[in-house]
C-alpha cells in the first residue's frame, strides 16, 4: 500500500503600508522548500523574492534558487501570471519553486482584495462580500458614498458631452512629457533616483518629466536646480491618495498626508487654480472579471469620483492593457481629456507612456492650462520611438 503526502501552506502579513509579505512552504516525502516574497500593495508587483531548500534529491536542485529572481517585477494579478512564472522560474529553474510562488501570488491577491473589502465596509457596514465582489472590488463607492443606509445614486449632472475626445497625438505639435513618475526616496515604493530618471528621459528623447511622488511636494527651488543641472524640463505634481482612489494633481502644492476626501481635495485644488487627473481609475478591476458581471462604461462612468476630476489617465504603465482600454472607453463616454504616464518606479520604466501637448510647455502653469483645455493626448512613447 502506497502512502504519500504533500502539503502547501502560505502565510500573508503586512509590514507597514507599502509591503505585503507572503511565506510559502511546499513539503512532501521527497522535497521540502520555502519561498518568501514581498509585494507592493499599490502596484501589486513582486518587489523581492527569496527561496531555500530544506530537502532535495540531486546536486542540481540548489542551483534552481538562482532562477527565482525572475519572478521580481511580475504583477500578482496580471493576465498570464502563472504561465509567466512557470516559464521563467519553472522551466529554467525548478517547477516546485514555480508552484509555490504561484500559490503565494494567489494568496497575496486574495489578501489585498480582503483589505479593500474591509475599507469599503468602513463606508458601508452592511456591504456583503458578494456585493463587493460583483461591484468590481475597487468600486466600493459606486453609488454609495456614505455609510449604512446612504445609498445615493451618483449624479450624471455636469458630465461632458460624449464624443468630445477626438484628439490624437499626431494632431498635436507640442512636447512629449511623462507626467507620472516616482522617485526614490520621495516615494517609498520607488527605486528610481531622480537624477537617473532625468538622464534616462533625455536619452530616449522625452521633452520633459513631471515628478508626481506619493503625498510629497517638491519645492520650486529643487525643481529649478534639477532643470539647470540637467538642461531638461522638470515639472512637479503630486499623486494624492483620496477616499476614491489615487489622483494626479497639478498646480496645487499643499503637503497632503494620509487619505483625504476627494470632494474636499477638489475644492482646494479649484481654489488654487489646479487640475485633478484620475490616476489608473480601473486598476485591479479585471481581477474579478467584472466585464462578465455586467460592468459597462456607462455604469462605470457614474462613479462619484468622475464628478470631481478634470481628466482621466488612460495609458498607465502599471495596469493591464485591458484596464487601460476600459479607462479609455469611460473617458470617451464622459468627454474628458485623457493623458498617459509611465507611473515609473524604476529608471528603465520612464517613457513607456507619455502625454503629448498641443502647446509649448515651459512651466507648470502651461501644463495646467493645457490639461484644463484638453490640449493633450496619451501616447505609447517608447513604442513609437522604437524602444
Amino acid at each position: 500500500m502506497l502512502g504519500y503526502q504533500r502539503s502547501k501552506r502560505v502565510s500573508i502579513w503586512m509590514e507597514g503600508a507599502q509591503r505585503l509579505m507572503a511565506h510559502g512552504i511546499l513539503d512532501d516525502d521527497i522535497y521540502g522548500l520555502e519561498v518568501r516574497l514581498s509585494v507592493d500593495p499599490s502596484t501589486r508587483e513582486i518587489r523581492e523574492v527569496a527561496g531555500w531548500w530544506n530537502r532535495w534529491t540531486t546536486p542540481d536542485c540548489p542551483l534552481a534558487v538562482e532562477r527565482i529572481d525572475d519572478a521580481v517585477g511580475v504583477r500578482i494579478d496580471e493576465p498570464g501570471m502563472a504561465g509567466r512564472i512557470r516559464k521563467s522560474v519553472g522551466r529554467r529553474g525548478c517547477r516546485h519553486f514555480a508552484n509555490i510562488i504561484i500559490e503565494c501570488c494567489h494568496s497575496a491577491r486574495e489578501a489585498l482584495d480582503v483589505l479593500l473589502y474591509e475599507e469599503a465596509r468602513k463606508r458601508r457596514p452592511s456591504l456583503s462580500f458578494e456585493e463587493f465582489w460583483k461591484s468590481g472590488a475597487q468600486m466600493p463607492d459606486d453609488g454609495e458614498a456614505g455609510g449604512e443606509g446612504d445609498e445615493r445614486e451618483a449624479s450624471s449632472e455636469g458630465l461632458k458631452t460624449p464624443g468630445a475626445l477626438a484628439v490624437s497625438y499626431e494632431d498635436l505639435d507640442g512636447p512629449f512629457i511623462d507626467i507620472h513618475v516616482h522617485t526614490s526616496p520621495a516615494s517609498p515604493c520607488s527605486a528610481a533616483p531622480v537624477e537617473g530618471l532625468i538622464e534616462e528621459a533625455k536619452r530616449i528623447g522625452l521633452d520633459g518629466i513631471c515628478l508626481t511622488d506619493h503625498n510629497h511636494v517638491w519645492t520650486q527651488e529643487e525643481v529649478n536646480a534639477l532643470r539647470e543641472r540637467h538642461g531638461f524640463l522638470v515639472l512637479r505634481g503630486n499623486e494624492i491618495t483620496t477616499d476614491q482612489g489615487d489622483m494626479l494633481v497639478f498646480g496645487y502644492y499643499e503637503d497632503v498626508k494620509g487619505i483625504i476626501r476627494l470632494e474636499d481635495l477638489r475644492k482646494e485644488v479649484l481654489a488654487a487654480g489646479g487640475v485633478i487627473i484620475a490616476a489608473h481609475p480601473f486598476r485591479g478591476f479585471l481581477t474579478f472579471g467584472v466585464a462578465k458581471l455586467g460592468l459597462t462604461p456607462e455604469k462605470a462612468g457614474k462613479r462619484p469620483l468622475f464628478q470631481y476630476v478634470d481628466g482621466v489617465e488612460v495609458l498607465n504603465g502599471k495596469v493591464t492593457p485591458q484596464e487601460n482600454a476600459f479607462s479609455q472607453k469611460v473617458a470617451a463616454l464622459l468627454g474628458y481629456p485623457v493623458t498617459g504616464g509611465s507611473d515609473a518606479h524604476e529608471v528603465g520604466e520612464v517613457g513607456q507612456y507619455a502625454t503629448r501637448f498641443g502647446r509649448a510647455i515651459t512651466c507648470e502653469e502651461d501644463l495646467v492650462e493645457a490639461l484644463r483645455k484638453g490640449e493633450v493626448a496619451p501616447v505609447s512613447f517608447k513604442k513609437i520611438r522604437g524602444f
